[in-house]
């Protein structure tokens, strides 16, 4: 029976890690996101617009097609780190 509730308490343990990192993880890429869609492409247009990119101004590019291009590298960065977390918590699909 001890072993039982010692599993019990690991698996418990395992999961609440688990979920942590997880959410670690969209906290970070929420952060990002944030900071990219409304920060460089909002906020700070007016502070980017003297750096030329692309025959413009880096605020317009952040705004227009590099948030996009971020959003993309965001989900594949996010794809690929939860499947390094699932098989580290051995939660890994097939």
């Amino acid at each position: 029976m001890a072993d039982n509730s010692t599993n019990s308490a690991q698996t418990a343990e395992s999961d609440k890690g688990y979920w942590q990192a997880n959410l670690r993880l969209i906290y970070i890429s929420l952060i990002i996101w944030a900071l990219v869609s409304f920060g460089f492409g909002i906020l700070l247009r007016p502070l980017l617009s003297g750096i030329a990119v692309g025959g413009t101004d880096l605020g317009f590019w952040f705004a227009q097609q590099g948030s996009i291009l971020v959003f993309l590298a965001l989900i594949f960065f996010y794809a690929w780190r939860m499947n390094k977390l699932d098989a580290e918590y051995g939660v890994e699909e097939e």
